[in-house]
Parts: structure tokens; sequence; C-alpha cells
């Protein structure tokens, strides 16, 4: 494993393992009811980090075999964020298996992070927006992106 995620790997476990705790104890009514400033529910907001963790492990994958700089789509632009929430209509996915799929795509995602190989750390990715992204700085930005996403929840409460 590369040392320097090793602290990202073991903060993403904790706050997976406090999340499934804390998730669990909200009541049905409040994580369809409460809306963020996009107008997404806890519901929606947790479907959209499954999404998120989701995609972000496919696209470690594809920068470990594809030639740099990679072509992967970029769900997370350009609004196509919002359609996979509302392909998948996570407000009818019942909440305890959410939590389950939500904590075990996390637990993946940190799991195929443990094998990333350090050569293919400056492999890039190219956005939507023509950004490029190594996947060393990808991997470093995703926990400010969760915890973003759990702050976002936490404020709904």
């Amino acid at each position: 494993m590369i040392e320097a995620f090793r602290p990202i790997c073991e903060d993403l476990e904790q706050w997976v393992a406090s999340g499934e705790v804390k998730f669990s104890s909200l009541p049905g009514e409040v994580v369809v009811a409460r809306r963020n400033q996009q107008q997404r529910t806890i519901k929606q907001i947790v479907g959209h980090m499954v999404d998120s963790a989701s995609n972000n492990t496919h696209r470690i994958i594809h920068m470990h075999y594809q030639a740099s700089p990679v072509s992967y789509p970029d769900y997370a632009n350009l609004g196509n964020n919002d359609r996979w929430i509302a392909i998948q209509n996570y407000l009818d996915e019942p909440w305890k298996e959410l939590i389950k799929l939500w904590g075990a795509v996390h637990r993946h995602l940190v799991h195929v992070i443990r094998q990333v190989q350090e050569e293919k750390l400056e492999q890039v990715w190219i956005t939507a927006l023509g950004e490029e992204i190594t996947l060393e700085e990808m991997i470093i930005d995703f926990p400010r992106h969760f915890k973003l996403h759990i702050r976002e929840i936490e404020e709904l409460l």
C-alpha cells in the first residue's frame, strides 16, 4: 500500500463506520423530507455518495490499464450526477438497504485504494470540463468530497 494513502483509508473507514450507525438511527420521514440547496433529500445525498464511490472505483481501475490520458465518462459534471440520482430513484430504495450499499461501496473503494500501484499515480484522467486530474490527486481529493456530503447531511439534521 502507498504509505501516503494510509491515513486516507483509515479516515474513510472511520467515517463509514460512524456514518452507518448514525444513518441507521434516522427516522424514515427525515431522510425523505428535508432537502439541501440542490433539492436533494438525505436519501438522495447518500445515493449520490454511492454513485461517487462506484465511479471513483471504476476510474481508479481504468487508470491502471488505459493509456494516459484516460477517457472515462465523467458522471459528476454537466448535470449527469442528478440524472444518476433520478434514474436510480433513490427515494424508493429501502433506507436500510441503501445504508448497507453505501457502506459496502465505500469499504470497497478503500480496498481498491490500497491496491493502487505507485507507478500509476501520474496517470491522467480528463474531466468533462477539460481538467486534467492525476490518479494521485483524485484519491487525495476524495475525502474532501465525501466529507462535504456528510456535512450536508448533518446540516439537514
